[in-house]
Parts: structure tokens; sequence; C-alpha cells
């Protein structure tokens, strides 16, 4: 069984860098491989379509490249999307809008082995995280235990009981959503409302102080101040959807304004 890279910096206490991708292209992947930058990149499949076939395909070119690979999913088919990214070799699991304990713990019950150390519910699939060989084994059940499981904290309910979940053993890292924090409290993208504001403040803060790695979004270097000012060290940079519309909008216009004659 292949080693989890982000499990390994995780243990070490060292900085990451990830962006995130819209597209299944693998070779979009293996371009941003090719930088040497990034430690791991996140397939934020909730926002877009993919199949299986995908998934299998994305983390090749991830591991062609020593990067990392983290996969975001949606809560309404967490099991079996859990189950099938761990199954493809994703190396982490973003579980999405968590309101409870119990809906956290269900989520880690998905991507645990269904082994007595682990109590999870994920049993011996012949998938590509097992190499070709049955799954199984004890390295098949240590890989699954390896596998680092990330919450995104972006419901009232979440940062209500941010303690509680927190204390949960297999919550490893945490994510801010601020867009459908403020939306579920009825101030849609009103990021600099003192409520979400406070929100989002104290799940960096909390998570910090009770030892769980929260990793900030960001656009730009620009932003990072911020948040290494309270000891954050994991970061995301920039979405691939994004980064192309912001460059066709920007440069697109000095061009009209160019053929233009202005």
């Amino acid at each position: 069984m292949r080693a989890n890279s982000i499990r390994e910096k995780l243990n070490s206490d060292t900085p990451t860098l990830s962006t995130h991708i819209h597209s299944v292209w693998p070779s979009e992947i293996e371009a941003l491989g090719h930088t040497g930058i990034y430690d791991y990149v996140e397939f934020v499949a909730e926002y877009g379509p993919s199949d299986l076939h995908d998934l299998d395909n994305m983390v090749r070119a991830a591991e062609l490249h020593n990067l990392g690979s983290m996969f975001k999913i949606d809560q309404s088919l967490m099991p079996f999307l859990a189950q099938r990214g761990i199954g493809a070799g994703f190396e982490s699991i973003l579980f999405t809008d968590v309101r409870s304990i119990e809906e956290v713990r269900d989520c880690i019950k998905a991507a645990r082995a269904d082994h007595p150390d682990q109590g999870g519910l994920y049993g011996v699939a012949t998938r590509r995280n097992s190499y070709m060989g049955y799954g199984g084994s004890p390295e098949y059940v240590e890989a699954l235990g390896d596998v680092v499981l990330a919450f995104m904290i972006e419901k009232k309910g979440a940062v209500d009981n941010l303690e509680e979940i927190l204390s949960e053993p297999g919550v490893e890292m945490t994510q801010w959503g601020g867009a459908d924090y403020s939306m579920n409290i009825g101030k849609p993208r009103q990021m600099s409302d003192p409520e979400v504001a406070a929100a989002k403040k104290k799940t960096f803060e909390v998570s910090l102080k009770m030892g769980v790695p929260p990793r900030a979004e960001i656009q730009s270097a620009d932003e990072m101040k911020e948040y290494l000012d309270m000891g954050v060290r994991h970061f995301s940079l920039g979405t691939d959807i994004t980064i192309l519309y912001s460059y066709w909008k920007n440069e697109g216009e000095k061009v009209l304004r160019a053929m233009e004659g202005e």
C-alpha cells in the first residue's frame, strides 16, 4: 500500500499548500505537479460532473507527480462517494454540510475500516487502493485508517457545536465555509457581517486551540497575513475555473480596449 503523503505531513506538523480543481482532466493535475510547489490537489466534486473512471485517473495522475489528493463530496451521497473516493486512492475526504456530532460520526464510520480498532463500515473491496489485491489485509486496514478526514464548518449547527465536533478523534482538519454559513443564517454573501466574521474567527481559533489543523482558502498570497498571525499553517490557493475566468475577463478587456484604439 502507498504511504499517505497528507497524513505524513500532518503527523510531522509540516505546513501544506493545495489548490482546488473542478476539471476531471488528468493533464491539469499533471501541470500542477510539474510546478513542484503543491503538496496536494483537491477535487471539488461537489461542484461539477464526474464519474467513477475519472476518480481513478485523477489519482493516478497525482501519484505520478508525488501529489497528495483530497476529494470534496456531496453530503447527500456521502457514504457511497466517500468509499468510492477512498477506493480510487484519494488520501483525504472533505465532508460537507455537517451540522451535528451525529452527522460527523456518520461520516467517520463511512470512511473507516469495518474493524474493531476503527469501528467503521468500509469493508473488503477490490478497488484501486488495494492495488489489484483483494483487500482486507492488515496493510489494507491500516491504509483506511490513514485517510485524512476533513470537515467543512459551514453551517450554524456546526459552529454552535464546534467544541463537541472537534473533540471527536476522527475529525482531523477543518475548513471554514463562509458562503454556506452566511446563506444558512439568512445573510447570503455578507462576509463582513459581524455574525459571519465571529463564526469564522471562532472556527479558526477553536480549531487551533483544540489541536485540529484548520485550512484557509485564499485567492492570493496577499491574503495570508491574517491567517499566519493566527497560527494557520495549511492553505489552499485558488480554483481552476476562477483562475481561467479571471484571466479571460481581465486580459480580454485589455485586448478589446486595444482593438478599439483606447
